[in-house]
């Protein structure tokens, strides 16, 4: 006989439930919302443009249309720059049209760097548009985008 009102049947009972709302919960955070995805693409780029109109060229894109795995893919970015102290590429944004965070890396870069080339691997959910945009110390920003075919999408258990 239990003195505290807990019996081991009531314990064993709680303990079932609880896998079960983990469960769902794990359920819920990990479906991708084709819909939610989108806007919270489109607002995301929306916000770094800051009503700027972006220049569509000057961006060269290196990123596979045909990813077997969406773990990782490789990414390979570079933009054209005069590259001058007053005039130099100083912020690269990559973002994903699908993954559950828009914003997928971020390169900032000084006069120092001397050229606008970074390399990097992402991960992606699905097929989906990359995009690229770099913004340039005197306010500007080109653009560049690319459709990857996922073949084994990422992204989608939470992580």
């Amino acid at each position: 006989m239990n003195r505290q009102g807990i019996t081991r049947r009531t314990m064993a009972g709680g303990l079932a439930l609880v896998p079960t709302g983990f469960a769902l919960a794990q359920g819920i955070d990990a479906t991708i919302n084709r819909s939610q995805s989108d806007r919270n693409f489109e607002v995301t780029e929306r916000e770094l443009l800051a009503g700027r109109l972006p220049i569509n060229s000057g961006i060269t894109l290196d990123i596979p249309t045909l990813s077997e795995n969406g773990n990782s893919v490789d990414v390979g970015i570079k933009v054209d720059s005069p590259w001058t102290r007053e005039d130099h590429i100083r912020m690269v944004h990559i973002l994903s049209e699908m993954n559950p965070f828009p914003v997928v890396a971020r390169f900032q870069l000084g006069y120092r760097a001397g050229r606008a080339d970074v390399a990097t691997r992402i991960r992606l959910a699905a097929t989906q548009k990359v995009v690229v945009l770099a913004e340039t110390t005197r306010g500007l920003i080109h653009r560049a985008e690319q459709e990857v075919i996922v073949i084994l999408g990422a992204c989608l258990e939470g992580g």
